[in-house]
């Protein structure tokens, strides 16, 4: 049968979150503060981990006995701008329509947070063997120092998560892998010439084209005899170059050239060897020829922001407990990030990613879920308060 929008039990909200915006450049505190004070009016404390300006907060709370081990259900709280995007909707609202609920953030990924919340008084109502950790972060968006900000405080206060779920857009299926990814800023230091007599100048621009050309060539080899993983869309590791500045004049040599690059890496892949090599082949191939017309030039590296891979195994507990939640049987591999990897790597905490919606419509205008898919995320927190309350005496999903 399909789900009609007044079954949801989480409508209210979905609304309310959405309705809040958090743009990632802006304050989340207004739905932090509120995510908090709902909380609190169920009886559960929750803690705060601040922004360094205090602007922006992640949150940290328990349903249930916190001197044993449980579950988080993690989710970002910061959403993309909507400038220069053409909606058709009001994207600070959620509009209705053709079984579908569109809003900035729906899908990316506010729709799992606020299922996740709907359901604390369920899950408080449930004798848990087990408690559910709820962690909100911000910055997921644009540097995941929201996330880290938790798992470096976990185990003070309660005992860590043994596992934990992370509500990126899945279609509710249960996702055990994603590419890492690391960015990188490239500053070219030249050296000005009339254009006329160039060979006496260091063109910075000619020099990022010929790394440009290299990072290229990288990305070539990669899919041609590199590793591969048939579980990923992209099954290779790919490169990218995306953003490039500099220069002054056409007749001046440019003495000045910025550009920016990412990898996102297959888990196989040691995303610093990578780095290295090119910036060996800067600073070993074209380094030298540049400093033999001035010893000034060169080239200089800025890690922008990076996050590993996730590579959970297939056996792994949480994602046997995931895949029965989920009551799907077949498991996947992305190629975006999620704060999952963060979580595993950093915090040792077991992790997949499911949750309602597709990822084609994340980021983009009139972004939306649908009720159906918010419905079956409703029946996977049902089937979790069953489990932790009848089921288990420890986290093993049967």
């Amino acid at each position: 049968m399909t789900a009609k929008v007044t079954d949801l039990k989480s409508l209210d909200m979905i609304r309310r979150l959405v309705e809040m915006p958090t743009v990632s450049r802006d304050s989340n505190l207004a739905l932090i503060d509120y995510v908090q004070s709902y909380l609190r009016g169920l009886g559960i404390d929750s803690t705060l981990f601040f922004s360094d300006d205090r602007k922006k907060a992640s949150l940290h709370a328990v349903v249930g006995p916190k001197n044993r081990a449980g579950i988080m259900l993690e989710g970002h709280t910061d959403v993309v701008p909507v400038d220069g995007q053409s909606w058709t909707v009001d994207p600070w609202k959620v509009t209705e329509k053709d079984g579908k609920l569109f809003g900035r953030g729906v899908c990316d990924m506010k729709g799992f947070v606020a299922v996740a919340l709907a359901f604390a008084p369920e899950f408080l109502c449930r004798s848990l063997k087990m408690p559910i950790h709820y962690a909100l972060t911000f910055d997921e968006e644009i540097s995941r120092v929201g996330i880290s900000k938790i798992v470096d405080r976990l185990g003070q206060n309660a005992a860590r998560p043994a596992m934990c779920i992370v509500g990126e857009p899945t279609e509710m299926t249960v996702v055990i892998a994603h590419k890492g990814k690391k960015s990188l800023r490239c500053r070219v230091r030249g050296f000005e010439a009339h254009s006329s007599i160039c060979p006496y100048g260091v063109n910075a621009i000619e020099y990022a084209s010929e790394l440009i050309a290299y990072i290229n060539q990288l990305q070539r080899e990669a899919a041609a005899t590199g590793r591969h993983d048939e579980g990923f869309d992209v099954p290779f590791t790919t490169f990218n170059v995306g953003v490039m500045q500099g220069g002054t004049a056409l007749n001046i040599t440019a003495k000045d050239c910025t550009f920016q690059f990412e990898f996102r890496h297959l888990p196989q892949d040691d995303p610093e060897r990578l780095y290295a090599k090119i910036q060996s082949y800067a600073k070993q191939t074209l380094e030298p020829r540049m400093h033999k017309v001035h010893p000034d030039s060169g080239f200089t590296f800025e890690e922008m922001s990076s996050f590993p891979a996730l590579d959970t195994p297939p056996d792994a507990e949480v994602v046997r407990l995931a895949k029965k939640l989920a009551r799907k049987n077949e498991h996947g591999k992305v190629a975006f990030g999620t704060e999952a990897s963060l979580i595993a790597v950093r915090g040792g905490i077991p992790s997949a990613v499911c949750g309602p919606g597709n990822i084609d419509q994340a980021h983009k205008p009139d972004e939306f879920v649908t009720v159906e898919q918010f419905k079956l995320c409703e029946d996977f927190m049902l089937r979790l308060a069953d489990h932790l309350e009848g089921e288990a005496t420890r986290l093993t999903a049967q």
